[in-house]
């Protein structure tokens, strides 16, 4: 629940585009594969397969993203908002929320909490269950007193006693959990899915990472429709309706959305004065600014600051 920094580089590379756009296409997205950019970045252990830890968040805000992975929380201490396909939930101590292989989705941390956090790949996963994109597992129906969904939290407590303890033994037992854990979701949970066109929906989401990427890579200076809507090789107009559809939101208010969550990330995690985070991260606008903050956070810079600190 960090925010994931990008390598810069200069936006002379990247303002003008070729007349080719689909070689051009072609070629960010393999510099984009090949560099450390990847939009979230799953970091696999190689003992486990999967992505564990136990995260302890002081304050953080994720903007709209999505992984081939199926992601499970279970909130420990604190709260956190947490935001899938443009459903909001307010996850609280002791509540568990499963997020689904390519489900749109954000965080918000304003208040420090404790965490476990599990991320399964798909190819993983798929090793035991090849048609998991087919269907959805329906956890966040039942978050409260409903046995199946205990029963999922003390395998995350298991693995999790099994990963800080890390005897001769861990990576067997803790493969072991893992795999009961994926075979009591399968039994309990597993919804399938129908009238989905699944191959159409990946390229879409192929396409949209690609967009993101871009984003991530110029955030800080102003990217025209025009621009963005090439790299994606769409009209601006068809641009501004795949965006809106998959995103909830316009690209400009995506654009402003990831600066908010680098600014927000600095704001408490740094000294600098509000001024120097706006123009570091190219939110010229301060009006709009206080406003989309107090919308996201409700208070100001400066007091989510000194409550962060004291936290």
């Amino acid at each position: 629940m960090t925010i994931i920094y990008h390598r810069e580089i200069r936006s002379e590379q990247v303002r003008y585009l070729p007349k080719n756009r689909s070689i051009f296409a072609k070629n960010l997205k393999m510099r984009l594969l090949k560099s450390d950019n990847i939009y979230e970045i799953i970091d696999i252990s190689k003992e486990m397969n999967v992505k564990f830890y136990t995260s302890i968040d002081k304050g953080s805000y994720v903007p709209n993203h999505w992984h081939r992975a199926i992601e499970i929380i279970y909130l420990l201490e604190g709260e956190l908002l947490v935001n899938i396909d443009n459903k909001s939930l307010l996850l609280k101590a002791g509540q568990c929320i499963l997020i689904n292989i390519n489900e749109i989705h954000s965080t918000r941390c304003s208040c420090k909490n404790k965490a476990i956090l599990l991320q399964i790949p798909i190819e993983f996963v798929q090793n035991y269950l090849p048609d998991v994109e087919q269907y959805v597992f329906a956890v966040n129906d039942k978050m409260d007193n409903d046995e199946n969904v205990n029963k999922l939290k003390n395998y995350l407590l298991s693995m999790q006693k099994v990963n800080d303890e890390r005897n001769e033994e861990f990576r067997l037992n803790f493969n072991i959990l893992l795999l009961q854990l994926i075979l009591h979701l399968n039994r309990n949970f597993r919804i399938k899915l129908f009238s989905l066109n699944l191959k159409q929906k990946n390229k879409n989401l192929e396409r949209l990472n690609l967009i993101l990427q871009y984003i991530s890579m110029n955030y800080k200076r102003n990217i025209s429709l025009e621009e963005i809507a090439k790299v994606a090789i769409f009209q601006p107009k068809s641009f501004c309706r795949f965006f809106k559809k998959y995103m909830g939101i316009t690209f400009l208010e995506y654009q402003n959305e990831l600066r908010l969550a680098y600014i927000y990330h600095d704001l408490i995690e740094t000294n600098m004065p509000l001024y120097e985070i706006l123009e570091k991260h190219g939110f010229t606008n301060y009006k709009l600014f206080r406003k989309m903050f107090k919308k996201h956070f409700e208070d100001t810079p400066m007091k989510i600051r000194k409550q962060m600190a004291n936290n």
